[in-house]
């Protein structure tokens, strides 16, 4: 069973979030008559039911950005075979919480999904005198866009037969195709509620805070996200002309945690799993931080959190070479197989203590906690790196409960930065440097200003307002100096450094493009083909008669035109 200790930090952290969210908006009188478990749907408190409908939604924006940054190396990937390491389990979580009911163990955040809840809703808004519009838009708005992820990771989904159980108590699945048209539909439903900025009616509004004209934003960009993956350039460019969706970081779509360690834990699951009194558990993508340390990136300070100034097999932060260590890096001292040779890749060890792991390393786990690289004060409110290693041990204090920022971090889901970058993938080569740039200055922006969290950090290391200009400029400059296909790599790369943190669309974008071609090969030669969709989720598969179990991932999803596996992405 695939499910790493990120996974279960993050699922842990949204449980108590939802409790701690639900205690403090409720009074539960224990001396009533009737058990609140047979309370009718207009019974409902329908500020709860939006609650668990945005809890429902966080917690699977985390499932879906983990599995698409995992398998595009922006985040470390455990395994040698994709097919054993993606069972059907790994979608369970996701696809409950959008339809029905949880009960498919620690995760689901919720125990009522998304589409009852929006069923409930409109029920209760037909049958009383108070105008609900804000919750059923803003649960249409966050119901539409997990459909269309169900059908990009799954390929299709269930909508024409879903939420009607009396009629269509096995639903069957409808096509990729029919079901973003309906998501489509389901947007344009959610901005005729929301284009009258209707009053919240007390609501809690994680995102937004109850602006409506920022939801409006939101559902634009949504459609925005779609047309992208479906190449539709016509209906795209129809958006960006009416100039109506998330261009600044101001109106950036994201959930904020807090710092609270108990009762409940609000903190960034990233930082709850690596900033234990035992160290941190979570290893990051040699890919990703070589890529950045060799491109001197300005957000690698930000990113992560090195704990030692060398890794073993390595050059430390003095340029000297780190004698291997099977203890604390069995790779270390392992044979290079031959494909990593052969493609000069890095198999084991990063240079300047940025302690990681190759994509598909299957080791086990050694007592590195208080070596290893953990995440930093971006996006997971964790610490700024200041290369305060101790002159003796090599090492820095080390992470640790309540330090950096405390966990009060985000979980980045759309923001202006990557659109920037969804505006230059459907531009022509010649055009993609102007929206990498304005990308890159706002994503840029936007991880320095994290920096703040972190008391303790020595900002005199963070880089200049001319160091960022000057890595801009060179990364623009070595673009328009590059042949066609180093183009295509230097702005994949520079997207999937951006996408850190909510890396969902590096799935599609990877499946569409192929692109970078750059990325780490897994540790196998040979180990399997590429994901091109996941299986069905397998509680679904156990209890839905009309429903049969994939035989292997190479199902491709509507949009996906590209040559079939193994061929295609080429870098697998």
């Amino acid at each position: 069973m695939r499910y790493t200790m990120k996974k279960l930090f993050k699922n842990i952290t949204l449980v108590l979030l939802t409790g701690g969210f639900i205690a403090s908006c409720e009074t539960t009188d224990l001396d009533q008559t009737v058990s609140p478990n047979d309370l009718s749907t207009t019974q409902a408190d329908p500020n709860l039911l939006l609650n668990a409908v945005q809890l429902a939604y966080a917690t699977n924006q985390q499932t879906f950005s983990d599995n698409a940054a995992e398998l595009t190396r922006i985040d470390y990937f455990f395994g040698r075979d994709y097919f054993n390491q993606l069972p059907g389990t790994v979608l369970n979580g996701a696809w409950s919480r959008t339809y029905s009911s949880g009960g498919n163990g620690v995760g689901d955040g919720v125990s009522v999904g998304m589409l009852t809840n929006l069923q409930a809703l409109e029920q209760i808004d037909a049958e009383t005198d108070v105008d609900y519009s804000f919750h059923i838009g803003v649960t249409k708005t966050l119901y539409a866009h997990s459909l269309f992820q169900l059908v990009d990771f799954l390929g299709e989904a269930a909508f024409s037969q879903a939420g009607n159980p009396l009629e269509f108590p096995a639903p069957t699945l409808d096509s990729g195709e029919a079901v973003y048209a309906a998501a489509f539909q389901l947007l344009d439903e959610a901005e005729a509620l929301l284009s009258g900025s209707p009053a919240s009616q007390g609501a809690t509004d994680f995102f937004y805070d109850e602006d409506t004209s920022k939801w409006v934003k939101l559902i634009n960009t949504l459609r925005l996200r779609s047309y992208k993956n479906t190449g539709n350039v016509a209906a795209f460019n129809a958006i960006i002309a009416g100039g109506n969706y998330i261009t600044d970081n101001e109106d950036d779509f994201q959930l904020q945690y807090g710092t609270s360690e108990l009762q409940p834990d609000t903190r960034h699951p990233d930082y709850a799993a690596d900033y234990t009194p035992s160290g941190a558990n979570i290893y990051q993508s040699n890919w990703l931080m070589e890529l950045m340390l060799e491109n001197n990136d300005p957000r690698i300070r930000y990113y992560f959190y090195r704990q030692s100034n060398g890794t073993p097999g390595a050059l430390d932060v003095n340029g000297d070479p780190v004698d291997p260590n099977e203890e604390d890096l069995a790779c270390s001292l392992a044979q290079v197989p031959q494909h990593y040779i052969d493609g000069n890749f890095t198999y084991c060890s990063v240079d300047n203590g940025y302690w990681g792991r190759s994509h598909g390393n299957d080791e086990g786990t050694p007592p590195d906690s208080f070596k290893r690289t953990a995440v930093g004060v971006y996006p997971a409110g964790g610490l700024f790196d200041s290369s305060a290693f101790d002159a003796d041990s090599g090492l820095t204090e080390g992470v640790g409960l309540g330090k950096g920022g405390g966990g009060a971090g985000i979980e980045p889901i759309i923001l202006a930065s990557y659109v920037d970058f969804w505006r230059g993938e459907m531009s022509p080569l010649a055009d993609k440097a102007t929206f990498m740039r304005t990308g890159l200055e706002k994503s840029i922006a936007k991880v320095q200003s994290f920096g703040a969290l972190d008391g303790s950090a020595d900002l005199s290391l963070a880089p200049t307002a001319a160091d960022v200009t000057a890595y801009i400029d060179g990364i623009v400059a070595a673009y328009n100096a590059a042949d066609d296909e180093g183009k295509q790599n230097i702005f994949a790369e520079q997207y999937f450094t951006t996408l850190y943190g909510g890396a969902t669309e590096s799935y599609n974008y990877y499946r569409k493009t192929g692109y970078p071609t750059t990325v780490l090969p897994n540790w196998e030669l040979n180990p399997g083909p590429f994901p091109r969709t996941l299986l069905y989720p397998q509680n679904e598969v156990i209890t839905n008669p009309n429903l049969s179990q994939k035989t292997a991932l190479t199902d491709k999803v509507f949009w996906d035109n590209n040559p079939d596996s193994p061929t295609f992405p080429p870098a697998n």
